[in-house]
Formats: structure tokens, C-alpha cells, sequence
């Protein structure tokens, strides 16, 4: 296994033409019981598993290429291919499949795929015919030359023969040759046979002539053949732009010949592939296939020498990181490396793997960091793509680095920050750049692509830095784009107030966009991290200062922050939103609205509609309870009056389970008494007086009047609660909570509504009952407790004290 002679690639075709790598190994010709023939069996250079296992069917066109490529089709569009890493390897197996075949090994092709109708018609044909005979090249024969090389193009069979008879006897050489003769004498009409006659040949899709006509001596004539296109008035210049206009630049001087030769043709290829010959048609688009291969692995090889001369790249990677640089010469050693990275994608994720590896070893990551925080927009954009490159191949070895980045440095030097202020001062006006960077992060935090194997806590200790050392940055435009100046002074007002800061300006109303949803991003997927950060940031109430932006994609964008964040149907989230009347922003809007039917009074429609439909109770009584007043107007929709059943259903649920826990439930010590006595009591006492249930008005009027009379006031109280009716007959909330009382620093309990008071105020005033001893009978009597099931009456307790003070009027009304 250890000869190299063998070692082989192989690859397979996708559906997009490109060439897909399968893996590593050495390849062998050997007898197979199974398929009953000679066939071909490559086995994993790392493991020995079968790679590739292909029978040598007779009538299979094995085609050879530049030397160390086999290709063949195995099945309708499945084609494969060995790449061998020596010629004297590829020469032997090419011999073992033309023994079996029975052909000459001196040929290219062994024969092309024909269906039944070119065969019959190919048997039909007399002997003489299977030759085709080329004229003299001469200049008065181009025309026929012309004709005859068009009319085979549609015979797979024809296409091969004359393919052949090209190769022969230096022909191509001989045709270029008249080429420059005809542009020496100006023959316009020999040089529009001699386009018809270089664009039929590179259609014919044979390797072996590619190889001839893009060689050092050749190519430069089969571009100046095309110039001469018959439907222009005048010829292109394309040859001036590849000698005058294109320039090779060489950032460390390559000192291997066949590099530089290898670099200049594949430059060349590619510039007649993409710029010289037409968009092919669905007819031809097939025609072409073998070029984009001999592009491909002209690129994998160029990728390979560079990527084996490490004295090369650490060359590149000193002078890129030397502060002596000069500006003009780090762009060009920061392009080189952009260029180099395209052409990896021509690679095949392990020989990608090795390579990005290679990179990473040799110092790209902390180079990047360097370049980026540069002032040159060239070389930072130039970088940002490099950057992506990365990310988009391992995000895993990018937060490995970041991680791993002494943490003693300043902040604003971690990679991570140096990409992010780098969005936040994109000077593009469309943020171009600022989209793609945000595009990055949110690959980097996504939490999908952490779940490696080899690295269990990745997720927790990357997300614990991302929180730590970038989440300020991140959020530093928007927090400064929200906060009022006597903000600072600790002086904490209604969001209202806080609206003199809104950004007018487009771009940073873009910004700021893009920043809300990478936010949002996270609340999906972060859930404990930025939880904790909304929470200590008081977040949410900052972002909902973005609703009265005059910018509706901005309002929007803040608005499906809040969505994001009640969608979780987390409780935390939910006393957050209650106890900071969060809502009054949202509500606001859609009040200001008015009748306008359009995108944002939908989204807010949508959100309260979710409310309703997934029942979340304590926003529900939180809506009811303040808003409905001014809600209940509303009837284009039927959302709101939902909301309100929903709310009356819990309520007389919550009344059902109050009665019934009063009048069944006893208290366990007092059965235990019962059952006790019960066992001593003697038979004779068999009937014992019926002990009477006495009422509650009754027996203890004092406690039940206590309670009746607070819940009078209780009542009185609410309707001074109402919203204010604004002259347009619409209402209008102002903000009555500051960040303090949204974290519950101040402030006094205010008196809730009926549907939250109620059931405290029943609970206390059964508790009481049974803290009373009434005189009953000397029969052992079992006390009443009252037990109020509530859903999350342990947090209601501790609530109490944190309730919202009362609602004040807007400022300046």
C-alpha cells in the first residue's frame, strides 16, 4: 500500500458539474468473483475500506486525461474519475483497461457512448465512412475545414474521429499557424472560419486537445482566433487586456517554474471559459464539461504546491503581520490570501480540512485581527471575506482562537469585538459589509453547529465569553441610541422621555435593525444567557423605545424582540413585562395607528392573538386588568374580546376551586383527631349529635363584613384606573414606570385589580375563619381551611410587594 505509483483520488459529479472528492487511496485492477470480471478496487489509504469498486466493462469509454486522469460513466449522469499522483500509475492502469477492452493503450478514449439509433446508422455506414478525412490546412480550404468541423458536433462517434484526426500530425499547430498568417494579411474571412473552426474544436470536449491548445505556445493564438466573432463589427481585445491589462502579481516571488506556468494557464482558461465563449444552451451546456475539469484540477493543483511550500506561505504571513509593511504591499499580500482561499473551494472538505489547518498553524486568525481594525477599506473588506472563508468552513477552530486569546488584553482587541465594531462603522450606506459581518456572528453563536463531539462544554464556555467580553459591544449602539442624558445622572424616566434620542438617520436606523435581530437570534436560542442579560439590562424596556421610530421596519424589529421573548411562555419573562407595564409602548402604537390597515398593526395584532390562543394567564389578566378599557373599542378583530373571555373563564374557574377547597377540604390534624376518637368513643354513643354547618355571614359577621368593605373600596379604586379618552374619541396610557420599579427597586404595592386582589383577599379572610374557635357541641368538630389552588401562587407572594405603583398621567398632558 505504501506505493505511490498507485495512490490515487477518487471523484465523482454531482449534479452541479463539479467534482466531488470520496477519499484517499490505492488503487488495484484485480479479478472479482462477484461481478464476474477484471474490475478496479481502490481501498483507503487510512482505514482500508472499499473506496471504489468497478468492473472494466467492455463497452465503457475510458477517457484519459492530462496525463494522471482516468474518467469514465458508469451510469446516465454518474461519472467518475481517478486522479493519480504519479503518470507512471495512471500509464499502468490505463493499459490493464485497454487489455481488457482489446484496445491500443496509445489512445486518449477507448470508445464513446452511443445510443441505439447512432449505432444502427454507424453499422449502416461503409467502412470507408468510420475515417474522417481532414483537408489540407491551407488557407483556401478553411472554409470546408469549418463546415466539417461544425457538422460532427451532433455525432458522439464523428466527434471522437475527428478529434483524432486533429491530433495527428501536429494539425491544431499547423491551423493556429494560419491564424496569424490571415491577421497579418487582414483576411477578415479566414479569420471568422479560423473563430468557427477554435470554438468547434474546444465544443468537441477532448482533454487531449485542450492540453495542445492552452499550452504556452498556443493559447495566446486560440484567444486571438476568438477575438475575430463574425457577428461583431470590429474584433474584442482580448489578448491586449490578458498581456497589457491583467498583471501578474507576485506578493513573495514563486521560484517553481511550473507554479507560475501552472498559475498564468489556468488564469487563461478561465478567462476564455468565463469571458471569451457565449453562455452555452441547454443544447451545449454538456459541451463543455471536460474544460470546467481541466479547471478544476488545475486549481486543486495549485492549491497543493502552494500549500506544501511552507517556506512560502510563512514568508506571506511574516510581511502581513509586519508593522514595517507598507500599506500598498499588505493589500496585496491580504488579496493574495483572499484569492488563495477561493481557490480552496475548489477543494473537498478533507483536503479543505488540511488546508484551512495548515493556515490556521502558520497564524491567519491573529493576522485577521490585525488587518481588520486597519483604515484601508480595501484590505478590510478584503479581509472580512478571508474571515468568512473560516467561519463558514470551521466556526469551531474560530472560537477556539477567540477563546483562547490572552484575556488580560484590552477588550476591544479580541477578534470577536474588532469584527463587530467593524459592523457597527460599516460607512456603506446600504450596510453591505455590516450584513455580511452579522451574518458571521450569528454563525458563530449559533448554537446548532457547537454540538461537536470532541468538545462537550463548547456551547456553555463560548456562550459565557460571548456574554462576558462582546455583549456590551454588540449592544452599545443601541443602548446609547435609547437613553436620555439625565439617564446617566441616575436620574430614571418614562420611555416616553427617552424618545428625543431616536435615531432620524436611515443608516443608523439599518444599524440598529441588524442589531435587534441578531438579538432576537438569541433569545431563541440562548435561553438562560440572555435572559440573565435582558433581565440586568432592562433590556426590553430600552428596545421598546424603538416602537415610535419613525422608521416602521425599526418599530417593527423591536416589536419582534418582544414577540420572540413572550413566545418563550417563560414566567421570568413574563413578571418581567408585568412588573415594567412593558405593554404600554406596544398598545401606544396600535392606538396611534388608528384605522390604517398595514403590516405593524397586524404584527400587534398577531401578538396578542398569540396570547390569547396559547392562554397565557398572567398576561392575560395583566391586559384585561389595564388596557381593556381602551381595547374593547376594537372589534375589526375578534382578539381582544377573546382575550376578555379567556380572562372571565379563568376567573370563574378560579372561583369554582376557591368554593370547592373551602367546603371539602379539612385540616389533616383534625382527621387524624376524628379517626382517633372514633376508635375510644364506646358503642353506646353510636348516636351522637349531628354537628350543624353554620354559614360564614353567620357565624362570623365581623371578618366577612372586613372583607365585603375592602373589596367596595377595592372597586372604587379601579374605575379612577381607567384610561384617558383623547378628543378623537381614542385612549391613550402614559408611562408610569421608571427601569427602578421595573426591577421592583421602589415603589409601593398598589392596589390591583378585582380578578388579582380577590383571591388573596378571600385566602386571608378563610384563613382567618380558621384561626377562630367557635362554641359548638362537646362532639369533635373538624375545622375549615381555606386552600386556594393557584398556578403560581408561591410567586404571587412574592410579587406582592413588587406590584406596579398606579398609573400617572403623560408627561405634558
Amino acid at each position: 500500500m505504501s506505493d505511490t505509483r498507485r495512490r490515487v483520488k477518487v471523484y465523482t459529479l454531482n449534479e452541479d458539474r463539479q467534482w466531488d472528492d470520496r477519499g484517499t487511496g490505492h488503487v488495484s485492477s484485480t479479478f472479482v468473483e462477484r461481478l464476474k470480471g477484471i474490475s478496479l478496487l481502490v481501498r483507503a489509504e487510512s482505514d482500508g475500506s472499499l473506496l471504489l469498486e468497478s468492473k472494466i466493462s467492455p463497452n465503457t469509454a475510458y477517457q484519459k486525461q492530462q496525463d494522471t486522469l482516468i474518467v469514465w460513466s458508469e451510469a446516465e449522469n454518474y461519472d467518475l474519475a481517478l486522479s493519480f499522483q504519479e503518470k507512471a500509475g495512471c500509464d499502468e492502469i490505463w493499459e490493464k483497461i485497454c487489455q481488457v477492452q482489446g484496445k491500443d493503450p496509445a489512445l486518449e478514449i477507448t470508445q464513446d457512448p452511443i445510443d441505439e439509433s447512432e449505432e444502427e446508422r454507424f453499422e449502416e455506414m461503409p467502412e470507408t465512412s468510420h475515417l474522417v478525412e481532414l483537408p489540407p490546412c491551407e488557407l483556401a480550404r478553411l472554409e470546408e475545414i469549418a463546415d466539417l468541423v461544425t457538422s460532427v458536433l451532433s455525432s458522439p462517434i464523428r466527434r471522437e474521429k475527428l478529434a483524432l484526426a486533429l491530433m495527428s500530425e501536429g494539425y491544431m499547430k499547423k491551423l493556429l499557424q494560419l491564424f496569424q498568417v490571415c491577421e497579418d494579411l487582414d483576411n477578415r474571412e479566414g479569420l471568422h472560419h479560423l473563430y468557427e473552426i477554435v470554438r468547434g474544436v474546444l465544443f468537441l470536449n477532448k482533454a487531449a486537445l485542450f492540453e495542445v491548445m492552452f499550452s504556452d505556445d498556443c493559447i495566446m493564438d486560440v484567444v486571438g482566433c476568438l477575438e475575430y466573432d463574425p457577428a461583431l463589427v470590429q474584433p474584442k481585445r482580448h489578448r491586449e487586456f490578458l498581456t497589457k491589462t491583467a498583471k501578474f502579481k507576485e506578493v513573495i516571488p514563486i521560484t517553481d517554474s511550473e507554479l507560475r506556468q501552472k498559475i498564468h494557464q489556468t488564469y487563461r482558461v478561465q478567462y476564455i471559459q468565463d469571458i471569451i465563449l457565449p453562455t452555452p444552451s441547454v443544447f451545449e451546456e454538456n459541451f463543455l464539461s471536460t474544460l470546467t475539469s481541466f479547471i478544476f484540477f488545475n486549481k486543486v493543483e495549485i492549491v497543493s504546491m502552494l500549500q506544501e511550500d511552507e517556506k512560502f506561505l510563512t514568508e506571506v504571513f511574516a510581511q502581513l503581520t509586519d508593522e514595517a509593511t507598507e500599506d500598498s504591499k499588505r493589500r496585496e499580500l491580504v488579496n493574495f490570501f483572499k484569492e488563495f482561499c477561493a481557490f480552496s473551494q475548489t477543494l473537498q472538505p478533507q483536503n479543505r480540512d488540511a488546508f484551512f489547518k495548515t493556515l490556521a498553524n502558520l497564524g491567519i486568525l491573529p493576522a485577521l485581527e490585525i488587518v481588520m481594525g486597519m483604515d484601508d477599506l480595501q484590505v478590510r473588506a478584503a479581509a472580512t471575506d478571508i474571515f468568512s472563508y473560516l467561519v463558514e468552513f470551521s466556526p469551531s477552530m474560530v472560537r477556539e482562537f477567540v477563546m483562547q486569546e490572552p484575556q488580560q488584553t484590552d477588550d476591544d482587541v479580541l477578534l470577536i469585538n474588532v469584527v463587530i465594531k467593524q459592523m457597527i462603522c460599516d460607512s456603506d450606506p446600504e450596510l453591505g459589509g455590516a450584513v455580511q459581518l452579522m451574518g458571521l456572528l450569528r454563525t458563530l453563536i449559533d448554537p446548532e453547529n457547537m454540538l461537536t463531539p470532541t468538545n462537550k462544554t463548547e456551547k456553555t464556555e463560548f456562550l459565557s465569553f460571548f456574554y462576558k467580553y462582546c455583549m456590551q459591544v454588540l449592544t452599545a449602539p443601541l443602548l446609547a441610541n435609547t437613553v436620555d442624558e439625565k439617564k446617566s445622572k441616575g436620574v430614571s424616566l418614562p420611555i416616553v422621555n427617552a424618545c428625543r434620542c431616536l435615531p432620524d438617520n436611515f443608516q443608523t436606523a439599518q444599524l440598529l435593525a441588524l442589531i435587534l435581530e441578531l438579538l432576537t437570534f438569541c433569545v431563541e436560542h440562548h435561553t438562560y444567557h440572555i435572559k440573565t442579560y435582558i433581565m440586568n439590562k432592562d433590556l426590553l424596556r430600552r428596545i421598546l423605545v424603538l416602537m415610535n421610530s419613525k422608521h416602521t421596519f425599526l418599530a417593527l424589529c423591536a416589536l419582534r424582540f418582544m414577540r420572540r421573548i413572550i413566545g418563550q411562555k417563560d414566567e421570568y419573562y413574563n413578571r418581567y413585562i408585568i412588573k415594567g407595564n412593558l405593554f404600554e409602548p406596544v398598545i401606544n402604537t396600535l392606538l396611534d395607528n388608528g384605522t390604517r390597515y398595514n403590516l405593524l398593526n397586524s404584527a400587534i395584532i398577531e401578538l396578542f392573538e398569540f396570547i390569547k390562543v396559547e392562554d397565557v394567564k398572567s398576561l392575560i389578566a395583566h391586559i384585561i386588568d389595564n388596557y381593556y378599557k381602551a381595547l374593547e373599542s376594537i372589534e375589526y378583530v375578534q382578539t381582544f374580546k377573546g382575550l376578555k373571555g379567556r380572562y372571565e373563564q379563568e376567573k370563574d374557574r378560579q372561583t369554582l376551586r376557591l368554593n370547592r377547597s373551602v367546603r371539602y377540604r379539612r385540616d389533616a390534624r383534625t382527621l387524624d383527631e376524628d379517626e382517633e376518637m372514633w376508635f375510644h368513643e364506646d358503642e353506646d354513643d353510636d348516636e351522637g349529635e349531628a354537628v350543624e354547618k353554620s354559614r360564614p355571614e353567620e357565624e362570623f359577621p365581623e371578618s366577612y363584613g372586613k372583607y365585603m368593605e375592602a373589596k367596595k373600596v377595592k372597586e372604587s379604586d379601579d374605575k379612577e384606573n381607567f384610561p384617558t379618552q383623547t378628543p378623537t374619541g381614542s385612549f391613550k396610557f402614559t408611562f408610569s414606570h421608571s427601569a427602578g420599579a421595573a426591577n421592583g427597586a421602589n415603589g409601593k404595592p398598589a392596589a390591583s385589580h378585582a380578578a388579582s386582589a380577590s383571591p388573596n383577599a378571600i385566602s386571608s379572610f378563610y384563613l382567618s375563619i380558621c384561626s377562630k374557635k367557635p362554641h359548638l357541641p362537646a362532639t369533635p368538630v373538624t375545622a375549615m381551611v381555606g386552600l386556594v389552588d393557584y398556578p403560581d401562587d408561591e410567586d404571587e407572594e412574592e410579587e406582592d410587594e413588587e406590584q406596579s405603583p398606579r398609573k400617572r398621567p403623560r408627561l405634558g398632558s
